[in-house]
């Protein structure tokens, strides 16, 4: 099991948009196409979160769909309702937060360096 979490600013009244949004996109071929088992989407104060779940790391597949019209449209419609959590964003990685502690039972804790990019061992 993989996850992504996807962080940047929504305000709190755009919720339903935004859910309209995904709801309307996961209905097309898109999660099919990114590789996308479960999204389930968060708000906290003026923050969404988007946490993706998926059997293997999105991110090839992700960077892939760019110029997919499926993404595009989407994209397209969520730049009314989201905007980057840093005003430096350029690129899908830039909104991706870095996990940095896991913990199940069989695993125990795993830890990983917040300062690097790809944690590799932590899930």
């Amino acid at each position: 099991m993989h996850r992504t979490l996807i962080v940047a600013r929504m305000r709190p009244g755009d919720a339903p948009g935004v859910a309209q949004v995904f709801a309307d996109s996961d209905m097309s071929d898109l999660p099919h196409i990114v590789g996308v088992t479960r999204r389930t989407l968060f708000a906290f104060h003026d923050l969404y979160f988007h946490l993706v779940e998926a059997d293997d790391d999105i991110a090839p597949n992700l960077y892939r769909a760019r110029s997919h019209p499926l993404y595009q449209d989407v994209n397209t419609r969520l730049a009314e309702f989201i905007s980057p959590f840093d005003p430096g964003w350029r690129e899908p990685k830039d909104a991706m937060a870095v996990p940095f502690y896991s913990w199940t039972p069989a695993d125990g804790p795993v830890t990983g360096d917040v300062t690097r990019p790809n944690l590799g061992g932590v899930r």
